[in-house]
């Protein structure tokens, strides 16, 4: 068995290297720390149907004969490893970055100084001809642009440049990448964020709180967006647009953050200009009547209360359920049949319940698989209904790491919404 594994404390760089592996080496089982950094964290939960990501405990380390090790060459930032390090016969390859020398003795290494890990193995990527999705290749510049501070550390060089340019053509998706990765905040971020707080206009708009912020500006300034978001949780408001009045430039740079369904930052900034997703979004505009832009704003949430897509438009139905006195393994065969990672439980019309592959792990013997699904579902059953937007769906699945919600409506299952589906809507897959 060959499995690759990263540091602990994983940051993106470490995953995308992580991932990247996995398409050198095929046959590679991507082994993932337990201590992972938050973001990370939140990337993999939406992410983990697709790149099947396992744990130590899932691995029994008398199989591995081969060991693939991603940014890092220390056994001691290795989680669970301790028990590879006398393997004489085992086979270990390394790929890292950084110029310290590790204890870590590979029969093969890619070990030279780069701005990112994801980097070196860009170039195996593109020599080997080797193809990957778009959400890969988002994660591979989240990682990039990570470890290089979007290209400005010191330590960046000319080939992260090319690498970055590689995975933009294989479809990176750079509103993704910034929603995963914490901008600039200093001094002058700090200052107008005082400024915002100080001079917020809140309005309630079809009952939803709102502030606006105008500020002026000169020149270039970093990290709006970040601003942006920490006035409107500050303040806990349900949406925050600050107007950012450029007079050098002569134009007005808008930015908008939501935490609810009903405000599409996206589709209000689409319409004067610019774009984005539904809880983020920006645009120029170029005017310096700022009392203009807002009213525009205003009128648009006016007008705009229904999500742009809702969650009737992408789930599943008819959905397939089974009855809690069904057997375990007559729902071990539906799974394996017909490729799901859980099902809903139904009785009489009614959801009682959810049976998921990790269910299974609560099973001691063989014997249990006769018995009854209620005996093993979970009963604290989450669910959306279909005329939410699908950010509450993302917002649930994030929080409560889990990878199916049912749709209900008057107490029945009417469909349900996978991360698939989910990743869909982010990645601006859907069909036409």
């Amino acid at each position: 068995m060959r499995i690759v594994t990263t540091h602990k404390n994983t940051d993106f760089d470490a995953l995308a290297s992580l991932i990247a592996a996995t398409i050198i080496y095929p046959d590679a089982i991507p082994v993932l720390p337990k201590s992972i950094n938050p973001n990370v964290k939140k990337f993999i939960s939406i992410h983990k149907d697709l790149f099947k990501i396992c744990y130590f405990s899932e691995i029994n380390l008398e199989d591995v004969d081969s060991l693939v090790v991603v940014d890092v060459n220390d056994w001691g930032r290795l989680e669970g490893m301790d028990a590879l390090i006398d393997n004489d016969d085992l086979e270990i390859i390394l790929w890292d970055h950084h110029q310290a020398i590790g204890n870590i003795i590979p029969g093969w290494k890619c070990h030279e100084a780069m701005g990112a890990n994801i980097t070196l193995m860009a170039r195996t990527l593109k020599k080997e001809k080797k193809t990957f999705s778009s959400i890969h290749a988002t994660l591979f510049l989240t990682g990039l642009y990570e470890d290089t501070g979007n290209l400005s550390f010191p330590s960046t060089n000319a080939e992260d440049a090319y690498a970055a340019a590689y995975f933009l053509e294989n479809g990176a998706d750079l509103n993704v990448v910034s929603s995963f990765l914490s901008p600039t905040y200093g001094v002058q971020q700090k200052e107008i964020l005082f400024e915002m707080i100080k001079s917020a206009k809140r309005s309630k708009i079809n009952g939803y709180n709102i502030c606006f912020n105008i500020v002026d500006i000169k020149g270039h300034v970093e990290g709006l967006a970040v601003v942006v978001r920490m006035c409107r949780e500050l303040l806990n408001v349900d949406a925050a647009f600050g107007i950012f009045v450029n007079c050098d430039r002569g134009m007005c740079i808008v930015i908008g953050r939501s935490n609810v369904d009903g405000i599409n930052i996206g589709r209000i900034m689409q319409s004067i200009g610019g774009g984005g997703h539904p809880g983020a979004g920006s645009a120029v505009v170029r005017t310096l009547n700022s009392d203009t832009v807002e009213g525009m704003i205003v009128d648009l949430i006016e007008n705009n209360q229904q999500p742009y897509v809702q969650i009737s438009d992408l789930m599943s139905f008819p959905v397939f359920t089974l009855s809690s006195n069904n057997s375990m393994r007559k729902a071990a065969s539906s799974l394996r049949e017909k490729g799901y990672t859980g099902i809903p439980v139904v009785d009489d019309g009614k959801l009682v319940g959810i049976l998921s592959r990790r269910d299974f792990k609560k099973l001691r013997k063989d014997s249990q698989m006769d018995a009854p699904i209620k005996a093993f579902m979970s009963i604290n059953i989450l669910s959306v209904e279909p005329d939410k937007g699908i950010m509450k769906a993302a917002k649930l699945m994030v929080k409560y790491d889990i990878g199916r919600l049912p749709v209900i409506k008057n107490r029945e299952v009417i469909g349900i919404i996978t991360r698939s589906d989910v990743m869909l809507y982010f990645y601006d897959l859907l069909p036409e």
